[in-house]
């Protein structure tokens, strides 16, 4: 039997779970009908929750970021009696570098062979005082020997040459001379004649043949001798120069003569001056070549400093500038720079300094001296102790010491020249402050040091 159409559904049926519903209801939900929507779940990270979330974050961020900034980040206990904490100061200031230098005899002279050879005798062993051109040592070159000996048989052949010239000129000439007196005497005779046949021809005692005679005879004994003189004139001339070309190869047979008994004089090493042989690499019998350097005289008239600096500072290192030893017996002496060696060596070149004044006593070769050189003028700027942090900071940053002492923060700060004893501060640092200038090797990366 249908159910009226005005009759109303049970409310019970509706409000059932839908697990117990079946047939056609079963698929309904409440409110009736195939038309009404399902119900959905519920999502819980909303937009707005995701929002409040993230904003929640960055307030706990910023606030454990307050935090840190005012406790210092990470921090490390030390024992204050472990540090050594400097006060930063305004004082005079002048830029110095500190450099290590050898004593060195002021003049030194090295003994180099100038002809190479073997070694027959020596005559002064090394530590002894020399005088100037006092032998040494003694070489034999038996190649420089012979030369010398035909360069002598060249030179005496050439001077006998020349005087062979010289003696067959003279002979010449002397022949010469005898021809023109002969022929100036046939032209004066023969002048003579013609000039009393000339008086004989005109009152005609002789004929014209016998005046014509006379006449070709003498023009032609004044032609010859005219002849004669040029021709003794142009020989003079040719021999003079032929003489002259022989005299100079004599001289040149002379220079070679000479430069070869210099060059073995040259084989006996000498002295140049007087002082001491502080070295001397010889044993008789060895072969040394031209150029060896077989030791050194040093005159000990004064000393001199070579000191190596880094390259660096070779555009600022000049001749003249001042230097300052570290105390010598207690005493600090002057000393400037005399010399400039442009030639860089293994990051490192070379300067001679001298001591202005006084020198000190009893130094002696190869002693170590250390002095500070001056790099600019004395004046005034901030300044703090050099010490170990240097090598771990490289001059960027330092840990200060709080005014209240109980600890110190790291601090970024510029430093610029320095001295040996001092770092100038160009920024990050005020006079009075106090900064721990001990190694910072142990400490790490920590931000405060916490002070016991």
């Amino acid at each position: 039997m249908s159910e009226a159409p005005d009759s109303k559904p049970d409310i019970s049926v509706l409000l059932r779970p839908a697990s117990h519903q079946s047939g056609e209801g079963a698929g309904r939900r409440m409110g009736g009908g195939e038309g009404m929507d399902r119900q959905l779940a519920r999502t819980f990270w909303t937009r707005s929750r995701l929002f409040q979330f993230v904003g929640g974050a960055l307030v706990i961020a910023l606030i454990a970021y307050a935090l840190w900034s005012t406790t210092g980040g990470r921090k490390l206990n030390v024992d204050r009696e472990r540090l050594t904490i400097s006060t930063v100061s305004f004082e005079p200031f002048q830029e110095r570098i500190s450099i290590t230098g050898n004593v060195l005899p002021r003049t030194t002279v090295y003994l180099d062979a100038v002809e190479g050879g073997r070694i027959e005798e020596i005559y002064v062993q090394e530590g002894a005082m020399v005088e100037d051109d006092e032998p040494i040592l003694r070489l034999s070159n038996s190649t420089l020997q012979l030369s010398l000996l035909n360069t002598e048989s060249q030179r005496l052949e050439q001077i006998s040459q020349l005087e062979q010239t010289r003696f067959q000129i003279e002979e010449g000439n002397l022949t010469r001379r005898q021809q023109l007196t002969d022929m100036d005497y046939n032209v004066l005779r023969l002048r003579r004649d013609l000039e009393r046949n000339q008086e004989l021809f005109e009152k005609h005692v002789i004929s014209e043949r016998e005046f014509q005679t006379v006449k070709d005879e003498y023009e032609y004994w004044e032609r010859r001798r005219d002849l004669t003189q040029q021709s003794f004139r142009q020989d003079s001339l040719r021999q003079a120069l032929q003489v002259q070309r022989m005299v100079i190869a004599v001289d040149r047979m002379d220079a070679n003569f000479q430069v070869m008994q210099e060059q073995l004089e040259n084989l006996t090493v000498r002295a140049p001056l007087a002082g001491q042989l502080t070295a001397l690499n010889a044993e008789l019998g060895e072969m040394k070549g031209a150029g060896f350097r077989f030791g050194q005289v040093d005159v000990l008239d004064g000393f001199k400093v070579r000191a190596g600096i880094d390259e660096y500072y070779i555009n600022r290192v000049i001749r003249g500038q001042r230097a300052t030893t570290q105390p010598i017996a207690g005493i600090e002496y002057a000393m400037e720079t005399t010399r400039v060696y442009p030639e860089v060596r293994e990051g490192r070149f070379e300067v001679d300094l001298t001591f202005v004044g006084e020198t000190p006593p009893d130094i002696r070769r190869g002693q170590t001296i250390r002095l500070g050189l001056e790099m600019s003028d004395l004046g005034e700027a901030i300044t703090v102790a050099r010490g170990g942090f240097y090598q771990s900071t490289g001059g960027n940053w330092v840990y200060v010491v709080d005014p209240s002492g109980d600890f110190a923060v790291k601090r970024p700060v510029r430093l610029g020249r320095q001295n040996p004893l001092v770092y100038e501060v160009l920024e990050g640092l005020e006079a009075g402050e106090q900064v721990v200038t001990s190694s910072y090797e142990t400490f790490g990366d920590v931000d405060r040091l916490v002070l016991r």
